[in-house]
C-alpha cells in the first residue's frame, strides 16, 4: 500500500509550465483540486489534518477555495465547528466573507491547502485582523518551502504542515 504522500504525489503532481498565485513560475504544480476532489484521498488527508489541529481550538478556519473541502470533512472527523474564510465579501445576503461558526472571542486555526509564499493567508490574516480576530496557527496539507512558512513567522503565525514538498517529491 501506497503512503499518502505517494498517493497525493501519484494523484496530483503535474509537470509542465504554471505561473503560482505567488507570480513564480515552476516546473512542477500540484493540482490540489486532484486529491480534494477524490473522496478517499481527501479523508486520509483530513483524517491526518485532524492529528494536527491544536488542544484547545474551537473552529477550524478554511480558506476558499482549496480550504473548504479539507475544513469541511476535519470538521466532520474531529467535531470542532467549521467556518469558511471567502477572498472578499460577498455582496448580497449577509454581506460576510467569513461564514459558519462565528469567530470572535473563539481559538481558532486557518486551514489551507498548499503554501508557496503564504500569500491567501496574509490576506485573510489582514481581514480577520481589522475586525480584532486572531487565529492561533495555520495548517495545511502542502508546504512548497518557498518562503510561505517565514513569512507568516513574521507576522507571528505559527504554519505547521502536514507534509512539505520535499516529503512529496521524496515519496
Amino acid at each position: 500500500m501506497s503512503t499518502l504522500p505517494e498517493r497525493i504525489k501519484q494523484c496530483a503532481r503535474l509537470n509542465g509550465y504554471f505561473v503560482l498565485r505567488s507570480g513564480k513560475v515552476n516546473g512542477t504544480y500540484f493540482d490540489k483540486y486532484q486529491f480534494e476532489a477524490n473522496p478517499q484521498l481527501l479523508l486520509a488527508v483530513a483524517q491526518e489534518m485532524a492529528l494536527l489541529v491544536p488542544q484547545g481550538t474551537e473552529v477550524l478556519a478554511g480558506l476558499e477555495m482549496g480550504g473548504i473541502p479539507i475544513v469541511t470533512v476535519m470538521s466532520q472527523i474531529t467535531g470542532i465547528p467549521a467556518a469558511f474564510i471567502r477572498k472578499q465579501p460577498k455582496d448580497y445576503g449577509t454581506c460576510k466573507y467569513a461564514e459558519g461558526a462565528g469567530l470572535f472571542g473563539k481559538h481558532f486555526v486557518l486551514i489551507e491547502d498548499i503554501v508557496s509564499s503564504g500569500g491567501a493567508i496574509m490576506d485573510a490574516l489582514a481581514k480577520l485582523k481589522a475586525d480584532h480576530l486572531a487565529p492561533d496557527s495555520a495548517l495545511c496539507v502542502i508546504d512548497r518551502e518557498t518562503g510561505g512558512k517565514e513569512a507568516l513567522a513574521g507576522v507571528d503565525l505559527p504554519l505547521k504542515a502536514l507534509f512539505t514538498i520535499s516529503q512529496i517529491e521524496d515519496a
